[in-house]
């Protein structure tokens, strides 16, 4: 049995996959706790520590967060600061809580000619998101007009809702810079109210934002801007926004 086990092992073509007598017994192996750690192992050779497969050198992760914190719009500070303070005197009002305050600015674009050219909706979307500063939503048709040639599901239009920090920046900038350049202005009408706290005004143009360069525009398009407030009277709407120094007509 012994001579047979002998020449199975001994066959041509086996030599270099190690025999059974040249290895050490179990005993005389260095036990797992013996051998060096992976972190102390040399890298092989032709590649680097930190290097990909085909041997370049991996990119430093990108930094996901900003250094720094985004500043507090100017306009919040003022509400805060003095716009508050003075509503309380104004109408009298027991808490800070029952101040009114702003509480979301709605923008809407119509897109009709989307209908024909699906690229007039795509310029109309750049040109919100320059202006709010967030991308907007596209809205669709909800019903089917034969005259129009409008079909359910259709896009239709553009509209973005800003709140917080976005809202008082878009707030600042409509305020000192865009309606200043609105052609013949002589202020905006205080009979916009709905009755329940809430301005609605119209753009007739887009350009009056300096986001909007008016050389690489494809038309000249209007908005409806609706600012949204928890006021239970107009008259504390328009003593709020007032009070943001908004340029009603006297």
């Amino acid at each position: 049995m012994s001579q047979a086990k002998t020449g199975k092992d001994e066959k041509p073509g086996k030599e270099g996959k190690g025999q059974k007598e040249n290895r050490p017994p179990k005993e005389a192996r260095a036990p797992k706790e013996a051998r060096a750690p992976k972190e102390a192992r040399a890298p092989r050779e032709g590649r680097q520590q930190g290097a990909g497969r085909d041997g370049g050198q991996r990119e430093a992760p990108k930094e996901l967060k900003p250094s720094r914190p985004a500043p507090v719009p100017r306009l919040q500070i003022h509400y805060r600061d003095t716009v508050v303070k003075q509503l309380m005197e104004q109408f009298g009002y027991k808490t800070t809580m029952q101040v009114p305050r702003i509480e979301k600015i709605v923008l809407n674009m119509g897109v009709g000619e989307a209908v024909a050219d699906k690229k007039i909706m795509d310029n109309a979307v750049a040109d919100m998101t320059k202006i709010a500063g967030q991308k907007p939503l596209v809205t669709k048709a909800r019903k089917s007009i034969a005259n129009y040639k409008v079909r359910a599901g259709y896009p239709v239009g553009c509209k973005v809702t800003l709140r917080g920090a976005r809202m008082y920046e878009f707030l600042d900038r409509l305020v000192s810079v865009a309606m200043p350049r609105i052609r013949d202005f002589r202020g905006m009408s205080g009979r916009a109210f709905d009755g329940r706290g809430n301005y609605n005004m119209g753009v007739k143009e887009q350009i009056i934002f300096p986001e909007i360069e008016y050389d690489k525009i494809d038309a000249v398009r209007g908005m409806n801007i609706t600012i949204t407030t928890n006021a239970k009277s107009d008259n504390e709407a328009k003593a709020l926004l007032g009070a943001f120094r908004f340029p009603f007509r006297t």
